[in-house]
């Protein structure tokens, strides 16, 4: 059993690793810190660990960065049973990538489309492979113009969060439609609302939202239970393509089960990821 996990060295994405590690016979980790890669797993409490543990640099922000990690992955496996993107992040103030995408949109949805569909044939090759990804209840909030997907007309951290967590969700849902037949499950999950460093780079509404929340906020370990069983739990409930949250399917939100707008958002990654 082979598995890739996206921003695997702090918070949900390390204890995730560390509650797998025994679970996969091959673990890759995706990483824009080599060294924060090397130093996890020597902490770890595993053995075999120069066999396990393969660490390969990923930039999510930088979709060449992408391409490159999945034919990492490629020339060291010929299947891959589970891929977690987990990765995400915060930015207070609108970045532009390398390729002009929108920072928050890029390393939280983009950079994982992109990877998941160059890591499709090893995901295909054996049968009943998982992809999760890692999405939150912020995505209730989100309203997004798919004329500005880069924000150019006003930027706002939270809006920017919150829109790309509801296409973690609309991308789950195009995965299990278009290749559940192929024996892929797809799930989405909302892991909590967890401390971690995420928390410290939040301003204006934000900032206020995570202070409201800190007194109720749980630990990374905690946080990554969900995740850890979707990808070792021998039968999943419910039905491809569903939203978890603490282990149980919950309803997403209207706009999380339009099929139009999945489909329209699948259409337009598909044209930005065209050239890679």
């Amino acid at each position: 059993m082979n598995l890739a996990i996206t921003g695997a060295t702090s918070g949900i994405g390390a204890e995730t690793v560390a509650a797998l590690a025994s679970r996969f016979h091959r673990i890759f980790l995706l990483v824009r810190n080599i060294e924060k890669g090397k130093s996890l797993i020597k902490n770890l409490d595993t053995v075999d660990k120069d066999e396990k543990f393969a660490v390969i640099y990923c930039d999510l922000a930088d979709l060449q960065s992408v391409s490159e990690a999945a034919e990492a992955i490629k020339s060291q496996c010929e299947s891959l049973h589970v891929l977690i993107n987990n990765a995400g992040g915060v930015f207070p103030e609108r970045v532009l990538t390398k390729a002009h995408h929108e920072m928050t949109f890029s390393t939280n949805y983009l950079g994982h489309f992109l990877l998941t569909k160059k890591l499709l044939p090893l995901l295909k090759k054996d049968g009943n492979a998982r992809v999760i990804n890692v999405s939150s209840e912020a995505h209730r909030a989100a309203n997004p113009d798919f004329a500005d997907l880069q924000l150019a007309k006003g930027y706002q951290s939270f809006t920017a969060y919150a829109n790309a967590k509801l296409f973690n969700i609309l991308f789950t849902k195009s995965l299990a439609e278009k290749y559940g037949r192929s024996h892929i499950h797809a799930y989405a999950l909302h892991p909590g609302l967890v401390a971690t460093n995420i928390a410290e780079k939040t301003t204006g509404v934000f900032k206020w939202i995570m202070a409201l929340g800190r007194p109720f906020m749980i630990s990374a370990r905690k946080g990554a239970k969900t995740g850890v069983f979707l990808a070792s739990t021998p039968i999943v409930p419910g039905k491809n393509g569903e939203y978890f949250k603490k282990g149980k399917v919950v309803t997403p939100s209207k706009l999380a089960r339009s099929k139009e707008m999945r489909n329209t958002l699948w259409n337009i990654s598909e044209d930005l990821i065209k050239n890679l």
